[in-house]
């Protein structure tokens, strides 16, 4: 437990940041989760417009480094795969 006032203080700031970070973690795992869903429905047209938001979402949330922009771009790069599949496999 924190002794001092300052142990105290980074102690609350720690646990703010960690929620608000946990949030954002969630609002990626969301935005991958409604392509996804697009997806399936095979729909190409409504995946690759939720695709759009997606990439936004997660471009936000790697340039406030609570994920690795790698990471995201290979989210990005692989869901767009998927849903260029989609589109050949209609055609």
């Amino acid at each position: 437990m924190a002794n001092s006032a300052q142990a105290r203080k980074r102690a609350r700031q720690a646990a703010k940041a960690n929620s608000h970070n946990s949030a954002l973690r969630s609002k990626v795992r969301t935005a991958i989760k409604a392509v996804r869903k697009a997806i399936e429905f095979g729909d190409q047209i409504k995946a690759t417009e939720v695709l759009k938001q997606s990439t936004k979402t997660l471009d936000i949330i790697a340039d406030k480094k609570i994920i690795h922009k790698n990471k995201a771009a290979r989210h990005k790069s692989r869901l767009a795969s998927v849903i260029k599949e989609l589109a050949q496999s209609v055609a």
